[in-house]
Formats: C-alpha cells, structure tokens, sequence
C-alpha cells in the first residue's frame, strides 16, 4: 500500500502538468524582467531622478512672475459739531469716499552666483541619475542570476526525483525477488526484513525529495511574481550551451584572476554607481561650502497702476536693481553643512574601496569554487561508473549465492549515492559559471528584454 502512495503521489506531481504551460529559463527570465516589483520600483524612482536634472537645469534661469491684485475701500465719516466756513459757523455733515486701485506686475529673479552652488547641483544630479541607471542594469543583471539559479535548482532536485524513483524500482524488484528466494530456501528470512527496511527507506527518501522539489517550484514562481499553484513543466534536459560550461574548465585561468579583477572593475555596473555616488558626495561638500561665499542676485519689477481698469496704463514703474549679500555669521549652520558633506564624503570612499575588496573576494572565491566543482564533476563521473559495475558484481554474487544482501544494498546505495552527487555537481558546476559571470559583470540581461 506504501508503494502504490508513493507512485500514485509521484504520478500526480510527475504528469499532472502535461496539459499546463512549460516553463523554460529564457521564459522564467523574461517574466522576472517584467513582474519583478523592485525592479518596477526602480523604473519609478528613475523618473525622480530625471526630474532633479531639470530642476538643476532651472537654477541657471532666471525666476518670472505675473501677479495682480485689487482692492476696494469705502470710508463713511457722521455728521458731528459745527465747523466754520467763511467765518459762519454751520453744522457739519456726514461724508462717504470711495477708493478703489487695480495693480499688475512682472517680476524676475535671477540668481548671477552662488558660491559654485548651482553648477555643483547640476553636476550632483546628473551623477545621481546615471548612478541610479547603472543601478537598475545591476539589479537586472542580479534578477537573471538569481532566477537561473532558482531554476537549476527546480531542474536538479526534478532529476534528483528520477533516481530516487529508480532507486525505489529497483528495491522492489530486489524485495519481490528475495521474497521468491525465500520460498525457495535460498534466502533467509532476515534477508526479506532488511531488504522491506531498504524498500521503505527509498519510499521515505522519494517523499522527501518530491516535497524538496515542490519547494524549490514555490520559491522560483514566488520570486517570478506567480502564482505557487500554478503548473508548469520544466525542460530538464542540459542544453547544447549547459554542455559546454560542463566541459569547459574555466578554474584554469585562476591565473588570470587579476585580469579578471581588471574586467570587474570595468564591467561591474555596482562599480561604476559606487563611483558616481563618490562624486556625488564630492559635489555636496562643493555645495555645503558655498554657504560661505557671497552671492549675487539680479532683480527686476514693473508695475502697471490705476483708479480703474481703464486708467491702468497710466501709472507705470520699471525697477531694476543688484543684491551682493555677504554671510558674515550664521549661527555655524554652514560649517554643521559642510561638516555633514564632508562625513558623507568619507563614507563614500569607504564603500568604493570596500566594494574593490568585496569584488576582488567574490572572484577569488569563486575561482576556489569551480576548482572544487569541476574536481568533483570529474570524480563524479568516475564514481558513477565503478559504483554503477560494483553494483552488477555484487547483484551477480548474491544471486549465485556466494555473497551477502548487505553487499548488494551497500553497493545499490553507493550507486545512488553517486547518481546523486553526479547530479548535484553538473548543477553547481552551471551555476558558478553563471555566478563567474555575474561578478565579472558580463552576465548580459539584454537578450532577455
């Protein structure tokens, strides 16, 4: 009853997608190019970016306002007293006066210098903006390796799954045997046993690898922005470009690690945004000291004034004028500025030169790494085969019964086990090439878009 579980849960998992959609990496790329929410994100942000290049641009221009007003005034004044007229004394009477005045202006602000201040914001925001692109082709470049890495790992643990499937087949054609052995008097009751606990021992191995590869499905579709119940099929099959990564051993140029190490500083788009944000930083402290420089404004004003609308023309003011203004103190809010600029500065220098050293480590290590998977592919591969011929010995033995079961489950399981790392090490051997190029910084998104 256990196996017949086992098979029919294998089947549902196995067969279920035959009629859904398959899934291949360029089109798991393509998806997480195009749903990927911090991308979209950036894509956003870079709108802000480009909007403080044009307000940048805006400081070299002068300022113009219209602006107009009118106001109205009625003034009532009561009768109280007398006052003297011509030497008569009369009473006096109430007065009423209306005023009304109607105003338009023009007026122009420009600012003639700063203290460098404007040309240090312009320059500040342009790297600003290219940082922020240069992020953003980093961050697809990071979404391409991340989502083929996620997408090897569905590929290894579904073919991971087939020689676990094997290797349950393969222990009930041996229990079935056995079984047949025993009635026969040609194997011992203690052989049934031990060959039911390694039956049951595959069974629980199957199950934990399908709920491995059920994992590894949920965290690919959640990092593409689908749904995790969905069904999909996935190529499992290595491709002619998967191949060639496998016989090419690209842990022989460890050699060339500092020419690599050269390429990274030119390629890497993280790079080139730490160094854009370096002069960032640098166009702060330009712009926090200008606080200590005068600065000079042009002004203008024209003034159209009347009693009413149609008398407006006939009251007129033109005034130009220049303001040099010279901080004398200001409570140290400068100096607090410059200060601040300045620690942002160093901590700027700070990333740059730890990120050198982060590149040249994650090179470095990576190198280490394709030197151990590419020895391991190799030893694999090896294993495989005298696991695969030790296996068909020991079968052949026990059958003649000049050996033991326990050789046969040991050298069944050494097989698997083989199968298994074999598996394991194409897989990481494919990724750490990707991962070489990733922090190369040639890893290309673009054929993806």
């Amino acid at each position: 009853m256990r196996t017949i579980f086992v098979f029919m849960l294998f089947i549902i998992i196995s067969f279920k997608g035959y009629s859904q959609e398959e899934l291949t990496l360029n089109d798991a790329i393509q998806i997480a190019l195009h749903k990927n929410s911090s991308l979209q994100k950036s894509f956003n942000g870079l709108k802000g970016f480009e909007s403080n290049v044009q307000a940048s641009y805006g400081n070299f221009l002068p300022t113009l306002r219209v602006g107009g007003n009118w106001d109205w005034t009625r003034s009532d004044v009561r009768g109280f007293g007398t006052i003297i007229i011509g030497g008569i004394q009369v009473p006096s009477i109430a007065t009423t006066s209306q005023s009304r005045n109607y105003q338009w202006n023009v007026s122009t602000n420009w600012t003639l210098f700063n203290g460098l201040s404007n040309i240090a914001t312009l320059s500040q925001s342009k790297n600003d903006l290219e940082s922020a692109e240069y992020s953003l082709d980093r961050l697809k470049q990071d979404i391409v390796f991340q989502t083929t890495s996620l997408y090897y790992d569905v590929i290894n643990t579904q073919k991971l799954l087939k020689v676990k499937v094997d290797n349950l087949k393969w222990n009930e054609r041996n229990l079935e045997i056995i079984k047949e052995r025993n009635k026969l008097g040609a194997a011992t009751l203690a052989d049934v046993y031990q060959q039911e606990v390694a039956t049951g021992n595959a069974e629980l191995d199957l199950i934990r690898t399908i709920n491995q590869l059920e994992l590894a499905k949920n965290n690919l579709l959640f990092y593409l922005g689908l749904d995790v119940l969905e069904e999909f099929i996935f190529a499992d099959e290595i491709s002619e470009e998967e191949m060639n990564a496998l016989n090419t051993d690209l842990s022989e140029e460890y050699d060339k690690i500092t020419e690599y190490v050269s390429d990274a500083m030119k390629n890497r788009l993280d790079y080139k945004s730490s160094l854009l944000n370096l002069e960032s930083a640098k166009n702060g402290v330009t712009i926090a000291q200008s606080g200590h420089w005068p600065s000079l404004r042009a002004t203008g004003f024209y003034t159209w004034r009347g009693n009413s609308i149609s008398d407006i023309d006939n009251s007129k003011t033109l005034s130009l004028g220049l303001s040099l203004n010279f901080p004398i103190f200001q409570g140290w809010s400068v100096t607090n500025r410059v200060q601040f600029a300045t620690v942002d500065l160093k901590n700027r220098e700070i990333e740059v030169s730890d990120l050198e050293r982060d590149i040249k480590r994650q090179l470095q290590t990576t190198f280490l790494d394709l030197q151990a998977a590419h020895k391991g592919l190799k030893v694999s591969e090896s294993n495989v085969a005298f696991a695969e011929e030790n296996l068909k010995i020991e079968q052949e033995r026990y059958s003649l019964g000049s050996g033991k079961l326990l050789d046969v489950l040991i050298a069944n399981s050494n097989y698997t086990t083989a199968l298994t790392n074999l598996i394991n090490a194409q897989y990481a051997y494919i990724v750490l090439s990707e991962q070489l190029k990733y922090y190369i910084g040639i890893l290309d998104y673009s054929k993806y878009e």
